[in-house]
């Protein structure tokens, strides 16, 4: 059998019928899918996950949506699930992610409730219920960089003094992040990840969460992969978002120049992280569409190298990259 067979048979037998229809609802860049289910006008649409369990695992998904729900903050509800077939059954939470909706009028009020929900989440965090973001983990992530996107993508193999400027750099960066306080991180928490409904938002996608720096979602968010936004804007939401988590109690230090420091730093991480990342999403995958993200996220990375001179050697790895690359045709 087939997995769409095996996927409507389970349906049929979990909604009592095979009066429905089942249509595509959204990209991933995982191995699951999603699809949205209609029963008639006069029911809600709910979606289902399609998880294959040789490649993917459902169970965070469950552990992680029961722990977001308890925060108060709008995750998908659990109507059934299957986790040895690898399938869900979640309210639907629309189709309108922040990235199709947020212009110059409603991102105010849009970053406002998302950064409310991210204070929310991580006022509820605890040790111990999610796995560790570890220096294994976050070093993993950084190798990344140097495999996929310098190796496959650039199809350069670095010298042995440009290995040492990424060792030294990676250790500089893991030291920063791994010495902040710790909080539940939800690890991809931006524009494709939130919906646009009531209330607002809904989060999506949060099944890898950890726990780790504080500053990690902040970074997801307002130095976005898929949307600009000014630097002074930016700089506006992590003043408001620092102010408000110091109100409430969560673990940000008494200076915002320190905080704002620590957050640029865990940007690095994240950024060396995506571009090697969508460069194996389209190497390995064949989800070429992510190419035309990687150069606002190397202007980020390039941009924070400019401002601290433990990451200016980095800065000159990614103009010697840059140079090769215009030898022989390309550029980043």
């Amino acid at each position: 059998m087939d997995r769409a067979e095996q996927l409507r048979r389970w349906l049929a037998a979990t909604l009592g019928g095979g009066d429905f229809s089942i249509a595509p609802a959204s990209d991933d860049a995982s191995f699951r899918r999603y699809f949205r289910i209609r029963r008639g006008e006069a029911q809600p649409s709910l979606v289902v996950m399609d998880a294959p369990p040789d490649k993917e695992n459902c169970g965070p998904f469950v552990h992680v949506a029961h722990l977001l729900a308890e925060a108060g903050v709008h995750v998908p509800e659990i109507f059934a699930q299957d986790l040895e077939q690898g399938f869900l059954l979640l309210s639907d939470l629309g189709s309108t992610t922040y990235l199709d909706a947020l212009d110059e009028h409603n991102a105010g009020r849009l970053y406002e409730d998302a950064l409310d929900a991210l204070l929310r989440i991580q006022r509820a965090s605890r040790p111990g219920l999610l796995p560790d973001y570890s220096r294994e983990l976050l070093e993993r992530e950084l190798r990344l960089f140097p495999d996929w996107y310098v190796g496959r993508q650039l199809r350069r193999e670095l010298d042995t003094a440009q290995l040492q400027t990424l060792e030294k750099t990676f250790s500089t960066i893991l030291d920063n992040n791994l010495a902040q306080a710790r909080v539940f991180v939800h690890r991809d928490y931006h524009s494709r990840n939130l919906m646009v409904c009531e209330p607002c938002p809904g989060i999506l996608d949060f099944q890898d969460a950890v726990y780790g720096p504080i500053t990690y979602d902040l970074v997801s968010l307002l130095r976005d992969a898929y949307i600009a936004w000014d630097e002074e804007r930016v700089i506006d939401w992590a003043v408001r978002y620092w102010e408000r988590a110091r109100g409430q109690g969560l673990p940000v230090g008494p200076d915002f120049a320190d905080f704002y420091r620590d957050f640029e730093w865990m940007g690095a991480q994240r950024q060396l992280k995506v571009l090697g990342i969508f460069a194996r999403l389209s190497f390995r995958d064949g989800k070429d569409g992510y190419l035309k993200d990687q150069p606002l996220v190397m202007s980020y990375l390039r941009r924070t190298c400019g401002r601290y001179p433990e990451l200016a050697a980095l800065g000159r790895l990614l103009e010697e990259l840059e140079r090769q690359e215009k030898r022989v045709g390309h550029t980043f």
